[in-house]
């Protein structure tokens, strides 16, 4: 018999098939699940249990998604939701129990648990090929998943895949407007017209978001602070300029994931204080932060940011 997982890739699932044409017998098969060697992705579909352990909730979606695929009868490519891990975009809000996945044949899908099959039309375009597997374009995928998802959730999405080049605001509307309209597009219309791919991180997003549905003023995202020879000292998260009045959200990538070569998280927080510092220097303002704790409680938040900015 042969190891069939020497390594933990994405594309590491196997299947059933593929254990009994390498040697394996359906006992050993059964052996290797309950002992925790092998970990069972869905029906007929495995994986080494190490690796399966050591991804996330979202790459664990990703194996799962790939295990459908390879199993499918029917020609398909993974949408809405299952797309996202390979545009490494974020799934924050957003269930990871089911499958989605659109027909190639514009077919109605069978209902099959753990899986929802889409069947709208894919035009020229709509399909690439990443890491190994067909997905909706991140065109499409921007669209589909306000279809099944709640503005803000929405919104992380379009915004990463803007941000990151994946499409273009232009490019959306341009698909969006030759395809029919259903009730489940109305969210459509308000995220695109929200969007912006200015906006860098799920947290910039979900504050942007914060600051519409409270009917705050709308910020300026990335404000870029020059001093007296015009040199960029700084690009702020969020600006009123008018106002004088800036804001950051503190997010835990700002003082771990960021930290520079020998410094320590202290170090981090010191050196964040001296550009706040040197920003009101520069401008006078006066300067709000916020936290992931902050955004479970939006009416508080915009209650703070009200007052700063009045």
């Amino acid at each position: 018999m042969t190891d069939l997982m020497p390594q933990p890739t994405m594309t590491s699932v196997f299947l059933r098939r593929e254990a009994l044409a390498a040697g394996y017998t359906d006992r050993d098969i059964g052996k290797r699940v309950k002992s925790g060697e092998w970990h069972r992705v869905r029906h007929g579909a495995y994986v080494e249990a190490g690796a399966w352990n050591d991804l996330g909730s979202v790459a664990q979606h990703a194996l799962l998604a790939r295990a459908v695929l390879r199993q499918a009868r029917a020609a398909m490519v993974l949408s809405h939701v299952s797309a996202l891990p390979e545009y490494d975009a974020p799934a924050w809000g957003l269930a990871l129990d089911v499958v989605h996945v659109t027909r190639r044949d514009q077919r109605s899908g069978r209902k099959e648990s753990g899986v929802c099959q889409h069947q709208g039309l894919l035009l020229p375009g709509d399909v690439e090929r990443r890491r190994g597997v067909e997905v909706t374009s991140a065109t499409r995928t921007a669209i589909d998943i306000t279809t099944i998802a709640g503005t803000e959730q929405s919104l992380v999405v379009v915004n990463h895949l803007l941000h990151h080049g994946h499409t273009t605001l232009d490019a959306v509307r341009a698909r969006y407007a030759t395809m029919d309209r259903h009730p489940f597009t109305l969210n459509t219309d308000l995220v695109l017209r929200l969007a912006d791919p200015r906006m860098e991180s799920v947290g910039e997003t979900r504050t942007f978001f914060l600051c519409w549905s409270q009917g705050l003023p709308a910020p300026e995202p990335q404000f870029i602070v020059t001093d007296e020879r015009h040199t960029e000292v700084a690009r702020l998260d969020f600006a009123w300029p008018e106002r004088g009045v800036w804001l950051e959200f503190d997010g835990k990538e700002k003082y771990v994931k960021h930290l520079r070569e020998g410094e320590t998280v202290a170090d981090a927080v010191l050196r964040e204080k001296r550009r706040e510092d040197r920003i009101r220097e520069l401008t006078g303002w006066r300067c709000i932060r916020i936290t992931w704790a902050d955004l479970f409680f939006p009416e508080r938040t915009a209650a703070r940011i009200r007052a700063m900015l009045s």
